[in-house]
């Protein structure tokens, strides 16, 4: 896609509360800070977020959302969502799900969408095997905005309901193996870890530490690409 900076609202679809900050915390702040309408969609609880097997899932539902809403207030955003009823690691690609999210789309008429790349399984030499609620959010995202929003016969109900179908002009795949953007983020990495830090059920004060020496070195190798401090990686796909 084009070069020239986008404009317009912003929804950013996300699996779970912190993915947001991790993954695009420093392009969402920027665009917020720039004066553009950022919101986020989440789309499970996150309620299996965590390695004691006596923490009530429950209670840690409900204190991710408050997470969700606290970190978003440090980005800037207009508005933040959390689909409560949806389990961490249950979060499946139905056309129940779709329907939801496909709403928010129409609600909130974004021209850029920002979520991860559900083609990204293995980062080799990370160790990490990509998560499958965020591959499948990456898939919710992508099959909500093309053939969803924008064609009224997808859950034509909400037309009736007083929402016209709407088409995302741009997608931003962050996550990915194959970015072919780097978003300068320089004067938002702080931003983009003191929001990580509100995500106190996730980042203790050692995994704290591990984050703010992480991504940093993730932001600094992407900002190499061209030129600048930090930078967050996307796969970008122009849908005009």
């Amino acid at each position: 896609m084009s070069e020239q900076t986008p404009t317009g609202p912003v929804l950013a679809c996300f699996a779970h509360p912190d993915d947001a900050e991790i993954c695009a915390g420093g392009t969402l702040a920027k665009w917020a800070s720039a004066g553009r309408e950022v919101h986020l969609l989440v789309l499970t609880n996150g309620d299996r977020g965590s390695d004691d097997p006596a923490r009530d899932r429950a209670e840690l539902a409900r204190t991710r959302a408050v997470e969700t809403e606290s970190g978003a207030r440090v980005l800037g955003l207009a508005s933040a969502r959390v689909f409560g009823d949806v389990h961490d690691g249950e979060l499946e690609n139905t056309a129940a799900i779709r329907d939801r999210v496909v709403r928010v789309i129409r609600e909130a008429r974004p021209q850029t969408l920002v979520a991860n790349d559900p083609t990204a399984w293995i980062f080799d030499g990370e160790g990490y095997v990509n998560h499958a609620d965020h591959r499948t959010a990456g898939a919710i995202a992508l099959d909500s905005v093309f053939p969803g929003a924008g064609n009224p016969h997808f859950f034509a109900r909400h037309l009736a309901e007083g929402l016209s179908a709407w088409s995302v002009r741009d997608v931003w795949l962050g996550w990915t193996l194959q970015p072919n953007r780097f978003e300068d983020i320089t004067p938002t990495m702080p931003t983009k870890l003191s929001a990580l830090a509100e995500h106190k059920s996730q980042v203790e004060d050692d995994l704290l530490g591990h984050f703010r020496e992480w991504l940093p070195k993730e932001a600094a190798e992407a900002g190499a690409r061209i030129g600048v401090e930090h930078a967050e990686a996307f796969r970008c796909i122009s849908l005009d």
